[in-house]
């Protein structure tokens, strides 16, 4: 389902899709750590790689695909997932499912949200 509008709010990091049910917001290291590219998801089933440190990461840049999808450039330099109109409903649908999920399993990996900085002596 495409939504009737999309707002990308920088100051806040959220993208809001509006449906004619609705409007949902999704924070941009929500969608950041559930990128649908291979380089998250994997090839297949159990493959999928856990996004640590993305706590901070911004929009960099939204750009349709066509009248299907958007592909989002992050601040992190990540740019290869295209959030197709179904997969970006199926996140505002489930989005506590999937944040809950992804909370759990970076206590399971002893991970943060937070990014990791290096100190330089």
């Amino acid at each position: 389902m495409k939504p009737t509008e999309v707002k990308i709010h920088k100051k806040s990091a959220t993208l809001s899709l509006h449906y004619s049910d609705g409007t949902f917001s999704l924070s941009a290291e929500f969608l950041r750590v559930h990128s649908p590219s291979a380089e998250v998801q994997g090839h297949g089933p159990g493959q999928s790689v856990l996004q640590v440190g993305k706590r901070l990461v911004t929009f960099k840049d939204v750009i349709p695909q066509g009248h299907y999808a958007l592909k989002i450039i992050f601040s992190d330099g990540h740019d290869s997932g295209i959030y197709s109109w179904a997969y970006l409903r199926g996140l505002c649908d489930d989005q506590e499912q999937y944040w809950q999920r992804y909370l759990e399993q970076l206590k399971v990996n002893n991970a943060s949200r937070d990014p990791q900085f290096i100190a330089l002596n």
